[in-house]
């Protein structure tokens, strides 16, 4: 066999190795392997822990929204203060160890700050040294190249979760980041971002976000959530709070959207919280679980009261359970519920 025959088995060899490396490699965007190699891979990786019991999960991109005064910061930092302890928040569940926390507080100055997590202002809640926070430095001069703030925080995010050997991150929240005439750019320039930023490393991420003026009439659903389509389409898990007809310091949370699990927190079976002051933290107590019917408002008036004395007229007229809720529109689940609570 001569020499340039030889030659030209080698190199067909050589190709057939790099169209074999082809078809279980990238091929153009697409990153292509055999399904049981995907599996043999993510057998390798650890099985992700509970953040915040099955609400968020490690290594996901999760969204919480709420209309404006329902308290998702406080919540946020709730949540980003017991994964700093490692310490499970009374009412859910946590299986991760400490984590190193960084929180973007687009929303409160450090003396807002201090009066919630103080008496007073003085006698201080203690947060942990892994709890990091940070705000906009106000006398920031942009560099060359960024035409916004939104552009630089988006152009270091990456960097600055490198350097602070962040493990995970709360920003608060997705609405500051959005000037009116580029709302939709920005909300999915930063999404893609983060969606990245859980792909190459092993951060959690805890985005905030408003809705838009909403009828608390009516159950949550992902329609709520402003821009909800294209940020849906983005993040991992999503949870909501709601506002409770029953008591102006009472919310509820219901899960939107989940990867990890199944749908536990669904319209039969939130979660209910009251906010309260315990001695120098702001928190969401867990109450119950209870069915969301029972914490919208009434059509007409948005009255418990008047909805209570319409279920005793029904009540009265002799109607069944499942009649009194088609009457007020609510399930009779949660009639029973509410007969229960009122001893009728």
């Amino acid at each position: 066999m001569n020499k340039s025959a030889i030659q030209k088995i080698a190199d067909d060899i050589q190709f057939n190795e790099s169209k074999l490396k082809l078809t279980e490699a990238t091929q153009g965007c697409l990153i292509i392997k055999k399904t049981k190699s995907w599996i043999e891979e993510a057998m390798k990786r650890p099985i992700p822990n509970m953040l915040f019991s099955e609400f968020w999960y490690e290594n996901e991109l999760c969204i919480l929204f709420a209309d404006t005064n329902l308290g998702k910061s406080i919540l946020a930092v709730q949540i980003a203060d017991s994964l700093s302890k490692g310490k499970p928040i009374y009412g859910f569940k946590l299986e991760a160890q400490p984590k190193k926390v960084l929180y973007l507080d687009f929303e409160l100055s450090d003396k807002q700050l201090e009066n919630r997590y103080s008496i007073d202002y003085t006698k201080h809640y203690s947060f942990s040294d892994n709890f990091l926070r940070a705000e906009l430095n106000s006398d920031l001069t942009l560099p060359k190249g960024c035409n916004s703030i939104e552009d630089y925080i988006c152009d270091t995010l990456e960097q600055t979760v490198h350097n602070n050997k962040v493990e995970v991150l709360v920003i608060d929240n997705l609405t500051y980041l959005n000037n009116d005439n580029e709302k939709a750019k920005y909300a999915l320039h930063l999404m893609k971002l983060l969606k990245k930023l859980t792909k190459s490393t092993s951060i959690s991420i805890l985005v905030l976000s408003h809705t838009p003026k909403r009828d608390n009439s009516k159950p949550i659903t992902k329609n709520d959530l402003a821009g909800s389509k294209m940020l849906m389409n983005f993040c991992d898990s999503s949870f909501a709070i709601g506002e409770s007809s029953q008591n102006h310091n009472y919310r509820y949370l219901k899960q939107i959207k989940q990867r990890n699990t199944e749908q536990l927190y669904h319209s039969s079976n939130v979660v209910v919280c009251s906010i309260e002051k315990n001695h120098n933290f702001l928190t969401f107590n867990f109450i119950e679980f209870d069915e969301e019917s029972c914490h919208l408002k009434l059509p007409e008036s948005g009255s418990l009261e008047d909805r209570d004395n319409k279920m005793i007229q029904l009540i009265g007229d002799g109607l069944s359970n499942v009649k009194i809720g088609q009457e007020l529109g609510v399930s009779e689940g949660a009639v029973r519920k509410r007969r229960k609570k009122l001893d009728l």
